[in-house]
C-alpha cells in the first residue's frame, strides 16, 4: 500500500491504527484502506460504537456490519451495533439473522423482542439440553446408524441437533455427536476404516414377454462415462447449423456443401480437429481447465488432434509472461498441443477476407465513435457511412493499413443486419486502428481484426471439425455462421457448454486482475485463488482438478453453481492414497515427562500410511520420544468433561505412536489465563488405555527445539458464494482467508522436504511445500482439510 507525503498520510495512519486496535489482521487493515466503501462504512461503524479498542471476535462482527449492513436499514445500526459490542450478538450467525432480519425490516419500527428472538439473543442452550437433543437424534436414526457405523453421514446427524439448537455451541455439538458415536460402536473396527463400496444404481431393463425375473444393467459413474459421446463424427457435418433470421423476412441456412465437406475431409483425413483458444492476457483459472478438458479431451477420445491457438488479436493486453504461463500450464494439466498457433498466423488472409468482403458489399469504413456507434445500435439504425460507395471503402480500408488514419477515426463493419433481434447482427466491427507494436506480429500492423470476426475464419482455415465454447457465445453463433457464409469457407460444428462456476470465487479476467495488481492477493500463483497457478501453489494436482472437471460433466445447463466441496472431495481422493502421513503442532504447548530420565531418547516408528505392512520399514519414520514434547494448545483444557478427549489436569491421553501421558501439574505464567508449561508422566508398560489420541512433536535431543516450519491455512477467498453476483465485491473479501503460523513444530523427517512434496498432517489436514521454501526455512501450505463435505453439497438443491 502506498501512501504519499500529504495531510491525508496522518489521516491514513490513525484509519490503519484504529482497524488494527479491534482485532483486525494488518492485511484486512490495509485491504479496507483501498477500499474507500469500506474505510468510510467502518470508521462510521466505530464511531458509532463509541470504541477504540476491543476484543477480536468483536471486531470481526463490527466489520461484518461495516461491509454487509443492508443500506436500508440504516437507521437501526446504532442498535444492531450495542448488541455486539455488549456481547448479547456473540456470533457469525446470530449476526448473519440479525442482518437477514433488518434487511426485511428496512426503515420501519424495530419490534426489539421479535428482533431479539430472530436472532437467539439471550438463548442459552446448556450441555444437558444438547445431549437431550443428540439422544433423540440418535434414537430416530438407531437403525442406520448401527447398519452404517462410522460410514454414517455424521453432518446429517448434526444438521438435525442445529436445527433443534440453532444458537447450540457448533464445537460442544459437534463433541457430543463423537462422544454418542462411541458410546454406540464402540472402537472402530477394520471394516469401519475400510472405505465404503459405492452401491452401483441400477435400472430395469424391458425383457420380452414370457420372462420370468426381470433383468437389471448397473450404471456407470459419473467419472467412468464418456463425456464426448454427444458430440457428432465429422463426415456427418453436412447437415443445417444454425438458421440465421433477418428483419427482411429472408433466412440463411447455414450447413456445408458437398463439395466443401469432401475437401475439408480430404484435409483432416476424417479425424476430429480441435482448438483451445485462450487470449494472452491473463493467468488461467479453474474455468478454462473445463474447457480444456473438453477441447483436448475430445480431439484425444477421437484419436484427433487439437490445437493451442492464441486469439492474440488486441496487442495492448497481451504479454509473453501471459504466453509462457499457458503453454506451461497447459503440460502441467497433462495436455499436449498438436500445434501451437496464434491468429497473427492468419493476418494476411483475414486482411484479403475483408477486401473480399468489401468488394462484395458486405463491409464499409465507417467513421462513428463508440459512443455513437452504442446510441444506433440501441436504436437499430444504420450508421450514416453504411451505404457509401464500394471504392470508397476500398480506398479508406487501405488508408486505414497504411497508417494514415487515427486511431478511433475509422472502423471497418460487417454489413450485417441493424434491424435484427439478435445484437449480434447489428454490423459487428471486423478491424479497428491501434498504432501498438505486437508481441508476436512485430510492428507490421496498424490495425487488428475483431474476435467476432477473426475467430471463425481461423477456425475454418484450420479445419477445425468441433469449435467448443461456453454457453455466453450461444448468441454469437448466427454472426459466426453468417461470416463463413458470406465467405463461402467450410463451417465447423459449433457446441456451447455451460460454464464452470465455483463457489467463494470470482473468475473474470477483470476481477482477477484487479485482486492481483491492487495487492487484495500476492500475485496470479496465490493458493487463494482458483487459477490454475494458485491450485498448483496450493498442492492440488492436475489430475485431482481433471477428475472434478470429468464429474462435473459437459452440459448445456447454465447458472449451476458447483461448490467447492466437490473439488475438495477429489483432491483429498487422491492425497488420501498419495501423501504420507506426518506429525506438525501449529500451536505448541511444552510438556515434561516428569518420570521420563533428562537425557533419554526413545526412538519410535510412525506409519506414513495408515495400512503400513509391519515388515515394510519404508513404510514407517523415525520420531524421538524424549522428556520434553510439545502438543496443540487447544488440545489442553484446564475443566474437563466427559465428552473431552484432550489433555487435563489428573487425565491421560495417548500420544499417537507413543505412550499414555498423565497431566500431573500445571505450570502457570504470570496469571491464571498464562498456561507456561504441563507436567505429565508417561505410562512405558501402556496399561492405560485412554480414549483420546493426540499428535505431538518432541525435542529430538535434550535441550535442542523441534524443528521449526512455517504453516499458512488458507480458507475461502469471498465469504458470499456467488460474490461476483454483488455491486461491492471486493467489500465480500474473507477477511480470515489466511493465516500464517510462523513457530510450527514439525517431526524430524520432514526437514527433508522439498518443493511440491504432499503431506497428511494428521489430525489437521493436508499440506503441501510452498516454493518460498529455502534452506533455512520450510513453508507448507493446506491443501485441504480432512473433513469431506462433498455428501452435503450433493444435497442440496441449489448448489451442485
Amino acid at each position: 500500500m502506498v501512501i504519499g507525503d500529504s495531510p491525508a498520510v496522518e489521516a491514513v495512519a490513525e484509519d490503519l491504527e484504529l482497524f488494527l486496535s479491534i482485532g483486525l489482521d494488518k492485511r484486512t487493515a490495509e485491504n479496507a484502506l483501498v477500499n474507500q466503501k469500506v474505510t468510510s462504512n467502518l470508521t462510521a461503524v466505530l464511531k458509532e460504537a463509541g470504541i477504540s479498542g476491543c476484543s477480536k471476535t468483536i471486531g470481526n462482527l463490527l466489520y461484518m456490519v461495516a461491509t454487509k449492513y443492508p443500506t436500508n436499514a440504516l437507521l437501526h445500526r446504532p442498535v444492531l451495533i450495542n448488541y455486539i459490542v455488549s456481547s448479547k450478538i456473540k456470533n457469525s450467525a446470530q449476526l448473519d439473522a440479525a442482518l437477514s432480519f433488518l434487511s426485511t425490516t428496512g426503515p420501519e419500527f424495530l419490534d426489539l423482542k421479535i428482533f431479539e428472538e430472530a436472532c437467539g439473543v439471550g438463548v442459552n442452550v446448556s450441555i444437558d439440553e444438547i445431549k437431550s437433543s443428540v439422544d433423540s437424534v440418535f434414537e430416530e436414526n438407531l437403525d442406520a446408524i448401527m447398519e452404517l457405523r462410522y460410514h454414517i453421514n455424521v453432518g446429517n446427524l448434526y444438521g438435525q441437533v442445529r436445527k433443534r439448537h440453532p444458537w447450540a455451541d457448533a464445537k460442544v455439538v459437534k463433541e457430543l455427536i463423537d462422544s454418542k458415536l462411541f458410546e454406540k460402536l464402540g472402537e472402530r473396527t477394520e471394516a469401519d476404516n475400510a472405505k465404503p463400496l459405492k452401491k452401483k444404481k441400477e435400472k430395469s431393463v424391458k425383457v420380452e414377454e414370457k420372462t420370468e425375473s426381470s433383468v437389471t444393467t448397473s450404471l456407470p459413474s459419473e467419472e467412468e462415462a464418456n463425456p464426448f459421446s454427444i458430440f457428432p463424427e465429422p463426415n456427418t457435418n453436412f447437415k443445417v447449423h444454425t438458421e440465421i433470421f433477418f428483419s427482411d423476412g429472408n433466412i440463411w441456412r447455414a450447413h456445408n456443401t458437398k463439395e466443401l465437406l469432401e475437401k475439408h475431409l480430404k484435409s483432416t483425413r476424417g479425424k476430429v480437429f480441435t482448438r483451445f483458444p485462450p487470449e494472452p492476457n491473463g493467468y488461467l483459472h479453474i474455468g478454462h481447465a473445463k474447457a480444456m478438458f473438453i477441447d483436448f479431451g475430445l480431439a484425444k477420445e477421437r484419436d484427433g488432434f487439437c490445437y493451442l491457438r492464441f486469439d492474440d488479436t488486441n496487442p495492448e493486453a497481451e504479454k509473453k509472461e501471459y504466453i509462457d504461463h499457458i503453454q506451461e500450464i497447459i503440460e502441467w494439466m497433462g495436455w499436449k498441443p498438436f500445434k501451437v498457433t496464434y491468429t497473427s498466423d492468419y493476418f494476411d488472409d483475414l486482411y484479403k477476407f475483408a477486401l473480399e468482403l468489401i468488394k462484395n458489399g458486405l463491409a464499409y469504413v465507417d467513421h462513428q465513435t463508440p459512443e455513437e456507434i452504442k446510441e444506433y445500435r440501441e436504436k437499430k439504425k444504420n450508421s450514416p457511412w453504411r451505404d457509401r460507395p464500394i471504392e470508397e471503402s476500398l480506398k479508406l480500408f487501405n488508408e486505414m493499413k497504411e497508417g494514415k488514419i487515427g486511431e478511433g477515426k475509422a472502423t471497418l463493419r460487417l454489413k450485417m443486419d441493424m434491424q435484427n433481434d439478435n445484437k449480434n447482427m447489428y454490423d459487428l466491427i471486423a478491424y479497428r486502428i491501434k498504432f501498438s507494436p505486437h508481441p508476436h506480429a512485430g510492428d507490421k500492423w496498424c490495425i487488428y481484426p475483431s474476435y467476432d470476426y477473426s475467430h471463425c475464419i481461423v477456425d475454418s482455415l484450420e479445419n477445425i471439425t468441433h469449435s467448443l465454447c461456453s454457453l455466453e457465445f450461444e448468441i454469437r453463433r448466427p454472426s459466426y455462421y453468417w461470416l463463413l457464409v458470406a465467405l463461402g469457407l467450410y463451417q465447423p460444428h459449433v457446441w456451447e457448454y455451460s460454464r464452470l462456476n465455483v463457489s467463494n470465487t470470482v473468475m473474470s479476467k477483470r476481477k482477477l486482475n484487479r485482486l492481483v495488481t491492487e495487492k487484495f492477493v500476492n500475485g496470479w500463483d496465490d493458493p487463494r485463488l482458483m487459477t490454475l497457478a494458485g491450485l498448483r501453489r496450493r498442492g492440488v494436482s492436475s489430475t485431482s482438478i481433471n477428475a472434478f472437471v470429468r464429474g462435473v460433466g459437459i452440459t448445456r445447463s447454465d447458472g449451476s453453481l458447483i461448490h467447492t466441496y466437490r473439488l475438495e472431495h477429489h483432491i483429498r481422493e487422491e492425497l488420501n492414497k498419495t501423501a504420507p502421513r506426518a506429525m506438525v503442532v501449529l500451536h505448541p504447548l511444552k510438556v515434561v515427562i516428569t518420570n521420563l530420565d533428562e537425557g533419554s531418547v526413545i526412538d519410535l516408528d510412525a506409519k506414513m500410511w495408515p495400512d503400513a505392512p509391519s515388515d515394510d520399514s519404508s513404510s514407517y519414520y523415525k520420531i524421538p520420544f524424549t522428556r520434553v514434547v510439545y502438543i496443540e494448545n487447544s488440545d489442553f483444557r484446564i475443566k474437563d468433561s466427559k465428552d473431552y478427549y484432550g489433555l487435563a489436569p489428573g487425565k491421560s491421553v495417548l500420544l499417537r505412536y507413543a505412550f499414555p501421558i498423565k497431566c500431573t501439574n500445571v505450570i502457570y505464567g504470570e496469571n491464571s489465563d498464562t498456561i507456561l508449561e504441563i507436567h505429565a508422566e508417561y505410562d512405558p508398560l501402556k496399561k492405560t488405555k485412554p480414549k483420546g489420541v493426540l499428535h505431538w512433536v518432541a525435542e529430538p535431543s535434550p535441550g535442542v527445539e523441534p524443528l521449526k516450519v512455517e504453516v499458512r491455512l488458507f480458507d475461502k477467498l469471498f465469504l458470499s458464494e456467488n460474490p461476483a453476483e454483488l455491486e461491492d465485491w471486493l467489500a465480500d473479501l474473507n477477511p480470515n482467508s489466511k493465516e500464517v503460523i510462523n513457530e510450527a513444530y514439525a517431526v524430524p523427517s520432514l526437514a527433508n522436504a522439498f518443493l511440491g512434496d504432499k503431506f497428511q498432517f494428521e489430525r489437521l489436514g493436508y499440506f503441501s511445500v510452498d516454493p518460498d521454501t529455502t534452506s533455512k526455512r520450510i513453508v507448507f501450505n493446506r491443501t485441504v482439510t480432512l473433513r469431506d463435505s462433498y455428501s452435503k453439497s450433493r444435497s442440496n438443491n441449489s448448489i451442485k
